[in-house]
């Protein structure tokens, strides 16, 4: 699950992974992290493992990894064994690198890995992060639907208290009743509705999301 912060009746701020930032200020108003942060139950940092074959880069866009509970493992899409597939890839950490696309469902940090450790011995594997959206559902990512590393437009939120917010599923099966909604994405909080009750940051190209209650 995100966590973000908020303001109005609570105000915060919050970073990280991380695979995710600041910010409070007047009633009916609040701040939350957009940014991927990693704090995933599903993100972990794999042991890339690569078959001849699949690319001179590890996990590269369109193609696919496993689930495991330890390490993810590249595979072929259209195996068995196929759960996600890569909708981007940037080398580095996700806090110096660009977002992930806003319907990402889970971020892959993949560790450095030498020359000499490399289980084909063809090449180095840098630091980096592989933004991934799942085969089939469910799709966190998408809007209301409770996770993903990033919170977008149609996300829903609840208060933790202390100025900080979780998203959570906007049809309520996410375990906790969702209280506001993003509705739109702005530059700044004076281009959001008079509805608004809560500002969430939302990082990237418009990163004020306007939120009202539901």
């Amino acid at each position: 699950m995100r966590e973000r912060c908020s303001v109005g009746a609570v105000c915060a701020l919050l970073a990280v992974l991380a695979v995710l930032l600041s910010g409070c200020s007047g009633p009916a108003s609040g701040t939350g992290a957009g940014e991927e942060d990693g704090r995933l139950g599903t993100v972990v940092s794999p042991s890339p493992s690569r078959t001849s074959g699949y690319g001179a880069v590890f996990l590269a866009v369109d193609e696919c990894s496993s689930f495991g509970t330890t390490s993810f493992t590249e595979v072929a899409c259209d195996g068995e064994r196929a759960a996600a597939r890569v909708v981007a890839r940037h080398d580095g950490t996700v806090a110096d690198g660009p977002q992930c696309p806003g319907t990402t469902d889970f971020v892959l940090h993949i560790s450095e890995q030498s020359q000499a450790s490399d289980e084909d011995g063809d090449g180095a594997i840098p630091q980096g992060y592989a933004c991934m959206r799942n085969l089939g559902p469910p799709h966190p990512g998408d809007p209301g639907g409770g996770g993903g590393p990033r919170t977008i437009v149609g996300d829903c939120v609840y208060g933790l208290g202390d100025g900080q917010v979780r998203e959570t599923a906007c049809d309520g099966k996410g375990g906790k009743k969702p209280e506001h909604k993003v509705t739109k994405a702005v530059d700044k909080r004076s281009q959001c509705p008079l509805s608004t009750a809560l500002y969430v940051q939302l990082g990237g190209e418009h990163p004020v999301g306007c939120a009202r209650p539901v």
